[in-house]
């Protein structure tokens, strides 16, 4: 592949650099900015987000014309990784999860009708929306094999009852995408429904504490006890719903490393800096070994992990379902995210363990990273699989045709 990026894709990456420098880190160090969750304040970022559609930087990774930029995979991982560059950014730029996954998801599968209703009030930033898909046990959770979540017809609607739980932005969230089963079939026995929060017969039992950094609208356990959906809410039509996880799930993967890498090179940067400057026993730190040592090594995973992301958005853009290449994505960036913070940390010293940087802030939501959108565990049978399926050709390279 060329790595070479288009004149469009440098022009938004400086851009959304240049954003995040004036508007973005100035705020991270004001007490006023956050809100009681460890997040931007939600007034706070109602302003930011009209300075960012303003200066045409909303929604890039979505179609013109449904409201967006157009942004290849490759061009997403180029621009999330800027925004990422604050722990603010992603969410300002209408690019941040549950949103982002959702949006692209309705886009590709959505009717016209449910473009209108459901996606166009999240892209104009009026709605938030989250993913109903994680179960306590027994139900689902990598495994949407194992989902209790039962939807059943009656008339012409859809009763659901259910348990649902870690279901990201919850309490904040207007529209829902909801997997439940609608019969035993292996393959098929999975439908994904639309719907709105003020709909009857659910509830949200609590908001879970966790320990990191919560995104707005926290993790939720959610309670259904009779939902009512019609048969118009139907989200990529009846028995559906793997197909539905499967496109949803596979690129937020992605993006979220997209993500997670600019949070990486934000942490290095800190302890670069504080390196540069910091002096101990007649040196500074940036000129001990032992620290070159530490930076360098990370420099080379995060760049590392570059490739790999860029790789699996490459895959995607030329139709792959890429499965192997997120998975190998996933593992090595989710660990580097907490890699990298915990050197930083360390470089920085009690500076670095303190609230005067925002090191700890990505410390400590950089552990969910091993665990969301599929544990570390399960990406390594998912390359175990392909490794027995493929043998030697698990390396194989691709080859032009003519």
């Amino acid at each position: 592949m060329d790595f070479h990026i288009s004149s469009q894709i440098e022009s938004y990456r400086a851009r959304i650099a240049a954003f995040v420098d004036a508007h973005l880190l100035p705020l991270e160090s004001d007490p006023s900015a956050y809100d009681g969750h460890g997040n931007i304040a939600l007034s706070v970022l109602e302003r930011l987000r009209a300075k960012a559609r303003d200066e045409g930087l909303w929604c890039l990774q979505l179609k013109p014309e449904t409201g967006g930029k157009g942004l290849t995979k490759t061009g997403m991982a180029v621009c999330y990784e800027a925004m990422n560059r604050s722990i603010f950014g992603p969410v300002v730029f209408n690019s941040a999860a549950p949103d982002d996954g959702n949006m692209m998801v309705l886009e590709a599968l959505g009717t016209p009708a449910q473009k209108e209703k459901w996606l166009k009030p999240i892209i104009d930033g009026q709605v938030r929306s989250a993913f109903a898909m994680t179960e306590p046990h027994p139900g689902g959770g990598s495994d949407p094999g194992m989902i209790q979540t039962r939807a059943e017809k009656i008339g012409k609607d859809y009763v659901i009852t259910g348990h649902k739980w870690f279901i990201t932005g919850a309490e904040e969230a207007a529209h829902f995408i909801l997997i439940a089963r609608t019969s035993d079939d292996s393959r098929h026995g999975l439908t994904a429904f639309l719907f709105h929060k003020d709909q009857p017969g659910w509830e949200i039992v609590r908001r879970i504490g966790i320990m990191g950094p919560e995104e707005h609208g926290g993790h939720c356990e959610l309670k259904f006890d009779g939902l009512v959906v019609s048969e118009d809410q139907i989200l990529g039509g009846l028995g559906q719903g793997l197909k539905v996880t499967q496109a949803r799930l596979g690129p937020a993967r992605l993006t979220h490393c997209m993500r997670w890498l600019g949070l990486s090179k934000r942490a290095i940067e800190i302890a670069r800096d504080y390196a540069s400057k910091r002096e101990g026993f007649g040196i500074k730190l940036a000129d001990r070994e032992s620290v070159q040592m530490m930076l360098g090594d990370i420099a080379m995973r995060i760049e590392i992990g570059r490739l790999l992301v860029m790789k699996a958005a490459w895959a995607l853009d030329q139709g792959s379902f890429a499965r192997k290449e997120i998975s190998m994505a996933k593992m090595h960036v989710a660990k580097l995210i907490h890699d990298a913070a915990d050197v930083a940390i360390q470089i920085n010293g009690a500076r670095g363990y303190s609230t005067d940087t925002v090191l700890e802030w990505i410390y400590r939501y950089a552990r969910q990273a091993r665990l969301v959108d599929g544990a570390d565990e399960v990406h390594k049978m998912v390359l175990n699989r392909f490794l027995q399926e493929e043998g030697e050709n698990f390396w194989s390279w691709p080859v032009s045709q003519g």
